[in-house]
């Protein structure tokens, strides 16, 4: 058993094991006993999940500064924060692709939990490699900076151009010209048998429930080139960016229906999400400023939280009256 007390990745193999085993047991519970027919996730139910695995979460958080200290429990809850806000931006995406292949509310559920499985392992697989550039080329942090500080203004100045035209995707015209598809959902099936038109024999086919699982994957992917960096421009320990990335991301597809109903009074919350971006990279650059080895991470909390709140509260503010008019 001494394996289990040795370090893998900085962290002892038993801290592993615990944050494993808590994430495969709530995706069980899930899978297993919530969720085990398809069914349509109402907003009540969705609110309740969400609070829950938010719940969790944290709950992960405070055992983090019971072993390793405030300052990792700090990071962890930082990482927590910005991602969770990140993944919110990602719920815009993956409304539109559910909306583009006209997938019922209560497969969507399906395509979420396979999407988060999928999630599971490449982030697992960028952060351990993001993990080892880090360690070997320390200046890569800067690259990571200045890409978010980009990437945040250029997200402040296209808030309002609508730039997701999933009729002109490349990878989605590419997917339709290389792979057998029917033109009709199958139930949650994501292939079918089918006779082919031109040779009378039963083939295999792709069902367009699977191409939105395809297609919020690479979302995933894309999203993940900011919120990888956003978590090593917090903190470089490898276990505290994957758990905390892991952790926010069990609760989207909970998140997904709720926000999804609600999206047209986030009218503000790109900005907010930009702002992030570029205090989280640019908090870098400020800190070799100040002579600082990192700006305290309960200042990154606080700041990252106002901003947040801020642009939340505005937002609903400012849609009230078109809130209003829909009841």
């Amino acid at each position: 058993m001494d394996f289990l007390f040795s370090d893998f990745l900085g962290t002892p193999t038993w801290m592993w094991a615990v944050f494993i085993s808590l994430v495969l047991g709530l995706l069980a519970l899930d899978l297993g006993v919530l969720h085990k027919n398809s069914k349509e996730i109402g907003i009540r139910e969705s609110m309740l999940m969400s609070t829950f695995y938010i719940a969790i979460g944290l709950a992960f958080g405070g055992w983090i500064w019971y072993q390793s200290g405030q300052q990792s429990a700090m990071e962890y809850v930082t990482g927590f924060v910005v991602e969770k806000s990140l993944a919110m931006d990602n719920i815009f995406i993956i409304a539109m692709i559910f909306s583009y292949f006209a997938i019922p509310r209560q497969y969507q559920h399906r395509v979420l939990l396979w999407g988060i499985l999928g999630v599971i392992v490449l982030r697992g697989i960028m952060i351990a490699a993001g993990a080892a550039i880090v360690e070997n080329f320390h200046w890569v942090l800067y690259l990571f900076a200045a890409f978010l500080v980009f990437t945040g203004l250029k997200m402040l100045f296209s808030a309002d151009h609508d730039e997701n035209d999933l009729d002109n995707n490349r990878i989605l015209k590419f997917l339709k010209r290389h792979l057998p598809l029917t033109n009709r959902l199958h139930g949650e099936k994501f292939f079918v048998k089918e006779a082919d038109e031109k040779t009378g024999k039963l083939k295999t086919f792709v069902t367009p429930l699977f191409l939105a699982l395809v297609m919020v994957e690479i979302a995933d992917l894309i999203f993940a080139v900011d919120s990888i960096p956003a978590i090593f421009a917090i903190t470089t320990d490898p276990f505290i960016v994957y758990t905390s990335n892991i952790f926010a991301i069990l609760g989207l597809r909970a998140l997904y229906f709720a926000l999804a109903a609600l999206i047209h009074r986030f009218a503000y919350l790109k900005y907010a999400l930009a702002a992030v971006l570029v205090f989280v990279g640019s908090k870098i650059f400020v800190a070799d400023m100040l002579g600082l080895a990192k700006i305290p991470p309960a200042v990154s909390l606080g700041v990252t939280v106002a901003i947040l709140v801020t642009g939340v509260v505005g937002s609903l503010f400012a849609t009230r009256k078109q809130a209003k008019a829909v009841e």
